[in-house]
């Protein structure tokens, strides 16, 4: 048996983020996930802003971890074909799996990284116990469910998902490359919707090392043809979408994959439990258009390790009363 305060369950952004956060802290954590090194995932690609960033600053991590990332320092706002602004920009370019190995290069003692899969979970007001798939059992404190889209062990402890809006928008990464030059002339751009009938929402391109990534946000279904042409044609597909874009980016074609991902709106129910605590999309999924998607999951982080975990820890037991104060913190409830 493997005795620690803080189990986490999952190594993406939320978990990995808390594992180095409580590390920092000197609480006794044991992080869980499959992947030793974290597999190419079309998820978060940009940290920008400065209240996205203000949040990431308050896991104490962020400075290490925005080295690996690309800085664009200028982003330029268009539409219809003409160019609106040019705005100073905090924009972090970086691919989600590079972004979690630097989230994952914080992690230190008394945290540490075990390499399986939670097979079973039982909690309690006192321990809470978990089976791995390497035959290792763990005895924590508190678990934190961070696995995010994962189902299985939520519903073995009564946690379901309420699905509000399935197939909500639909987000589509790629790859863009100039024409007949060596480079755009933009540091990166936010292109939004040139006709409602289209159901684009816009288009974000920005640097992440060499390269200029695009991530186009629709609201279609998930079997509309239009998808399936993206994945054949896409620049095809993307001037018809948006005809007077190439009048600000120039000629361009797109290099590699197209990636699309649907993404539902969703909450968790019967969740206010005795020694688990849900963080990030485990705990509910918000609409990838608004951005706002890595503020609920720094937040949840940054308010759960530097406010509950301590206070928690400083007293026996783990019952669902402490674990209320953190659903019910104002700051979390506001974001």
């Amino acid at each position: 048996m493997n005795y620690t305060d803080i189990a986490i369950i999952g190594g993406g952004l939320a978990g990995s983020t808390a594992a180095a956060m409580l590390g920092r802290a000197g609480i006794p954590t044991v992080l869980i996930d499959p992947h030793q090194a974290y597999p190419f995932d079309f998820r978060v690609e940009k940290i920008s802003g400065d209240e996205q960033l203000g949040r990431f600053y308050q896991t104490g991590i962020a400075d290490s971890v925005l080295r690996s990332a690309t800085h664009d320092g200028e982003n330029w706002i268009a539409r219809f074909g003409y160019l609106l602004d040019k705005k100073p920009s905090r924009q972090y370019g970086i691919m989600y799996d590079a972004l979690i190995g630097a989230v994952r290069a914080e992690i230190a003692a008394p945290a540490e990284l075990i390499y399986a899969k939670v097979t079973d979970v039982s909690t309690s007001a006192e321990r809470q116990k978990l089976t791995l798939s390497n035959g290792e059992t763990i005895s924590a404190r508190l678990v934190v469910l961070a696995n995010g889209l994962s189902v299985g062990l939520r519903r073995n402890l009564g946690i379901e998902r309420q699905i509000l809006s399935a197939s909500h928008s639909i987000s589509i990464g790629f790859d863009l490359v100039p024409v007949g030059r060596p480079a755009f002339e933009f540091p990166a751009l936010t292109y939004f919707s040139e006709r409602a009938s289209e159901r684009v929402a816009y288009v974000t391109l920005f640097p992440i090392g060499s390269r200029m990534r695009a991530n186009l946000f629709v609201y279609r279904e998930v079997d509309d043809p239009w998808l399936r042409e993206m994945r054949k044609k896409p620049v095809e597909t993307m001037n018809a979408a948006l005809p007077r874009l190439r009048r600000i980016t120039g000629e361009y074609g797109v290099a590699g994959d197209v990636k699309i991902r649907p993404a539902d709106l969703y909450v968790s129910t019967g969740y206010r439990q005795a020694g688990v605590v849900l963080v990030g999309d485990a705990f509910a999924h918000t609409c990838p258009v608004t951005g706002t998607g890595t503020d609920k999951v720094f937040t949840d982080v940054a308010q759960l390790c530097n406010v509950h975990i301590p206070a928690w820890l400083a007293t026996e037991g783990m019952g669902a009363e402490k674990i209320a104060s953190f659903y019910d913190d104002p700051v979390k409830q506001a974001c």
